[in-house]
């Protein structure tokens, strides 16, 4: 299955009329979710739902936060519409739990107890919805001495033993992007768990909380690593074949001062990765000793520095040697092989990440741009059957604005 860059995908989102009231586009078409606004993983998790068809509802705060961008930027909010609600009123919480006793799923991303004190916590909103999947979002979990301290994914990969495990050998951990602990760890585990709960629950008629704790993402994401430990076979940070230590799966600098990547772990793939570079009659050391490593290295870096980038994609780009350049943002989007793949779309003139995985039968529809805070309140809630006038009242009672 095959996509391609779309322009303007959504305009009807540009022009401040937000995404659509149902997506029934993709293998979730028919679920919904009542999204709480949060931050990072949440968001992630409720965009992945999304991407596949679910029709998700954000509910935000009537007075939010002040964000660092323009809400179109925010591509993890895409594909939902939003309301406003104030959830300090009676109110508002009994509009909360309106929207949740129709809904398929739950999503919130608050510290341990906040939910509860608004009066929206699993027990009151399973007893409305017994089939309800509550998806809870959050750092250290539930539970256990750290559940109430503050943190980000820096401090979450920390505890879980991926961040010591990342970097060179003779240097501190290397601190990555925040894909680790809010959304490789985070968001995409809330939604397995989610998506998981809701096929149990179409088995069973009953509904269950969906603990996701970026600390126990994190450590799930290490499993092979932890086996690669308990059977003696870690060496530690930046001395592993895929950790940074190996020649053969390194980063490379090219002439113009550009980077091309080489995964050549494979003996058939680092023959042929030396006969394309004229080192098979070399001499070099054996790549099995670890001791040899810096030497094969240097051998490497040399001769990739007499070619630019292009020219080494020219030659090793369809090889077989394991090969692909280091590409920036905007070159990812402009390579033949995602733009032949769809791997990015434009929605509003603004590249994005397309949705992922693919499916043959049921696809995904090209995402809808992110809305402001509270622009769909009258297209969402009657889409969730509240009449007008009862939307009107609630606005002016400032329960939602």
């Amino acid at each position: 299955m095959s996509r391609t860059a779309v322009p303007n995908a959504n305009s009807t989102a540009a022009e401040g009329k937000g995404a659509p009231v149902s997506r029934a586009t993709g293998p979730l078409g028919g679920l919904r979710v009542v999204e709480m606004a949060g931050l990072a993983p949440g968001p992630f998790a409720a965009m992945m739902l999304a991407d596949m068809g679910a029709t998700v509802l954000r509910v935000d705060r009537p007075d939010p936060a002040p964000r660092a961008m323009a809400q179109r930027f925010y591509f993890t909010d895409r594909n939902r519409r939003s309301i406003a609600v104030d959830l300090k009123s009676t109110g508002g919480v009994a509009l909360v739990k309106r929207l949740v006793a129709g809904a398929d799923a739950l999503i919130e991303g608050f510290r341990p107890g906040v939910m509860e004190r608004l009066g929206l916590g699993p027990e009151p909103c399973l007893a409305l919805n017994p089939k309800l999947v509550y998806g809870r979002m959050t750092g250290w979990g539930q539970e256990g001495p750290m559940a109430m301290a503050p943190g980000h994914d820096i401090n979450y990969i920390a505890l879980s033993g991926a961040l010591e495990a990342i970097g060179e050998a003779d240097g501190p951990p290397v601190v990555p992007l925040n894909l680790v602990g809010d959304f490789g760890g985070g968001g995409m585990y809330l939604a397995f768990g989610m998506a998981c709960a809701l096929i149990e629950a179409a088995r069973s008629g009953k509904g269950q909380v969906v603990d996701a704790a970026m600390v126990d993402g994190a450590a799930s994401l290490m499993t092979y690593f932890f086996g690669h430990r308990a059977g003696g076979a870690w060496p530690g940070r930046g001395r592993s074949v895929t950790g940074g230590g190996s020649p053969f799966y390194a980063v490379y600098e090219t002439r113009d001062g550009k980077y091309i990547s080489i995964g050549s772990a494979e003996p058939k793939f680092y023959a042929e990765l030396l006969r394309q570079m004229g080192l098979e009659n070399a001499g070099l050391p054996d790549r099995a000793d670890t001791a040899n490593w810096p030497a094969i290295r240097a051998q490497l870096a040399d001769v990739f520095r007499t070619r630019t980038r292009d020219e080494w994609c020219a030659q090793l780009e369809t090889s077989e040697t394991c090969f692909a350049p280091v590409l920036s943002m905007e070159e990812a989007a402009a390579h033949p092989h995602n733009r032949a793949r769809g791997t990015f779309v434009e929605v509003d003139g603004m590249v994005q990440p397309a949705p992922a995985p693919r499916f043959s039968r049921t696809p995904a529809a090209l995402p809808a741009a992110g809305v402001e805070p509270g622009i769909d309140l009258h297209a969402a809630l009657a889409g969730w059957g509240l009449e007008r006038t009862e939307i009107d009242g609630l606005a002016a009672a400032g329960v939602v604005s």
